[in-house]
């Protein structure tokens, strides 16, 4: 099947417009010299890949964490109802016995492959190896110094699904860890109160991802950099951003694309259970009560949560925020793929890959869905 008269996201992040087949629920070729005659006329609408979110606990009232998978299977079709047509999961900092049970929900759903649900692409391990003092929302009773060896387990246990691991490169071990961790997946840098130094250490050692960045972490300050600008500094480490306006001001959003590029920033909606509740829902949060209220959500000391945004959204809003398009819509697609090593297979525009993607107008008010090449009803 070919799409003629598209604006069409390529591979070389510029929108060109043309057509693009689809084949056996790949994409076939972009921008082919020839077109059959009964091709589908988009009539300019805008085609972006599908989106990649690395970092979302939930949405639709259930969490990865419950260790529930009809919950999860839920999550998955909600993802996929507003285009997020690859996912990665994140936990919370809990005893490893829960993390190893939604671990094993993770590696169900990835066996089982149903068809019309954004498709599990990994695990983000969110915890527990973190600073006490930047813990944020994180379960302070189940916070843990790097522990490779559980790691390692939890790792086996799955599959191999986690994809990217978080931790404090302050904590004892954070070195060791890092260096053994990083054969088996991405390694980032999170809720930390590391200063320069040990920042600085955790990326030479390998570690090249930076969980959302300004939130849970030191800020920039000239006299104590803190972990910000040593991971400016390493090009080879993207930097995570929630883009729901209340997490991070738009200035700081602008902020980040300035200074770590289009190539190297990752949008993620770090939506909680409450994506999808109703204004003033009371909610479980790793062990803990929260609330959403006014659009965010808290928990009852009024520590900031999780976000209520799913990562369309997010993008939508970059982009009022004044970050250019094709950085936007990279940082929501080909970027997390590649911090996940899923950029193989989704992530893109390009001939071989499975053809997830969106059709939009305009504005992204609108969107169509479309999963291996099936629109999704």
């Amino acid at each position: 099947m070919f799409y003629k008269n598209a604006r069409i996201f390529c591979d070389d992040f510029t929108f060109r417009t043309g057509a693009f087949e689809v084949k056996d629920g790949r994409f076939g070729a972009v921008l082919p010299e020839v077109v059959p005659a009964d091709a589908i006329d988009l009539q300019g609408a805008t085609v972006i890949p599908g989106l990649v979110d690395v970092h979302s606990h939930g949405n639709s009232a259930s969490d990865f964490s419950d260790g529930d998978y009809e919950g999860l299977k839920a999550m998955a079709a909600y993802y996929a109802s507003v285009g997020v047509t690859s996912f990665a999961p994140a936990s919370m900092t809990l005893p490893y016995e829960n993390l190893s049970k939604a671990f094993g929900n993770a590696r169900r759903l990835v066996d089982e492959n149903i068809e019309g649900l954004s498709v599990l692409r990994g695990i983000q391990m969110e915890g527990p190896y973190f600073s006490y003092n930047k813990r944020g929302a994180q379960n302070a009773d189940y916070l843990k110094e790097p522990d490779f060896e559980g790691f390692r387990k939890l790792q086996e246990a799955c599959g191999g699904l986690v994809r990217i691991v978080d931790l404090a490169p302050e904590l004892p071990g954070a070195k060791e860890f890092i260096e053994k961790a990083k054969e088996l997946c991405t390694v980032s840098v999170a809720h930390t109160d590391a200063a320069y130094d040990d920042a600085k250490m955790a990326f030479d050692a390998g570690a090249t991802h930076l969980t959302h960045l300004f939130n849970a972490m030191p800020g920039i300050h000239h006299r104590n950099p803190g972990v910000i600008p040593a991971a400016v500094e390493n090009k080879n480490v993207r930097a995570e951003l929630i883009c729901d306006g209340l997490h991070v001001h738009p200035a700081s959003v602008r902020l980040a694309f300035s200074m770590f590029g289009g190539e190297r920033m990752v949008l993620v909606s770090d939506s909680g259970r409450c994506c999808g509740m109703a204004e003033g829902s009371e909610f479980d949060l790793g062990g803990q009560s929260a609330w959403l209220r006014q659009g965010v959500a808290r928990l009852a000391d009024g520590t900031i949560a999780c976000s209520a945004v799913n990562l369309y959204q997010s993008l939508v809003n970059a982009i009022k925020f004044g970050i250019a398009e094709e950085d936007a819509v990279r940082a929501a697609s080909y970027n997390p793929a590649c911090a996940i090593g899923a950029d193989g297979v989704v992530g893109s525009i390009t001939e071989g890959k499975v053809a997830d993607f969106l059709i939009c107008n305009a504005d992204y008010s609108e969107k169509r869905v479309f999963l291996a090449g099936k629109e999704l009803k």
